[in-house]
């Protein structure tokens, strides 16, 4: 009797731990669907690291994030040096000021399996990625994404929300190398000034198409 007795513990134990699991998963992307569902625009501040395959700190740089739906974002980058990123609707302009130059290519090549497109986007995160749900860690709700397109530039990215609100972005590369975001103070849904994604090339800057 007492044996049929611990096994029914065990089993209504493996029920509850299977509960509690699911619970977190579900969580996960129940989390990610509200982030994506309220998301119209959003500035963050960021810091950025990024680690080669054998995990070592390769580089650290930090700045501001702003994105607007559809179809438009920019990195300040202030630290350690100022670049730029913007993405006006149609391409991605980087300004690098210590080099003087300027690159410029369109957005549907420089975004194919990166998690700006469903960002800005707004396009189905299964349209592009597979979605796996990977519970919760270190006080965050973590969703693993696959990109679909083979010749995607990453082969994994992670993304880990707390209050519906994205913090962490994690991706790594098809050399394992790995770039991580962290997002602090959060601005849901700002306004912005109507030029704000508009890119703005110094006239004595190089101009390097790809």
């Amino acid at each position: 009797m007492k044996v049929k007795n611990s096994r029914y513990k065990l089993g209504v134990f493996l029920l509850m731990l299977l509960a509690v699991t699911t619970a977190a998963a579900s969580n996960s992307l129940q989390q990610m669907d509200r982030f994506l569902t309220d998301l119209q625009s959003l500035q963050a501040s960021f810091e950025q690291s990024v680690l080669d395959p054998q995990q070592q700190q390769a580089a650290r740089s930090q700045g501001l994030f702003s994105m607007q739906r559809p179809d438009f974002f920019r990195w300040d980058y202030t630290e350690p040096e100022d670049q730029q990123i913007i993405a006006d609707g149609r391409q991605i302009w980087l300004l690098d000021m210590e080099l003087e130059q300027v690159s410029v290519q369109t957005q549907e090549t420089a975004l194919k399996g990166t998690p700006a497109q469903f960002l800005i986007g707004g396009d189905p995160v299964e349209k592009h990625f597979e979605v796996i749900d990977i519970g919760e860690s270190q006080g965050f709700a973590w969703v693993e994404l696959i990109p679909r397109d083979k010749e995607s530039q990453f082969v994994r990215v992670l993304l880990a929300f707390s209050d519906n609100l994205l913090h962490r972005m994690e991706m790594t590369d098809a050399f394992g190398q790995i770039t991580r975001f962290q997002f602090y103070d959060i601005k849901q849904n700002p306004t912005f000034e109507r030029n704000f994604f508009v890119f703005k090339r110094p006239d004595a800057f190089d101009l390097y198409k790809h």
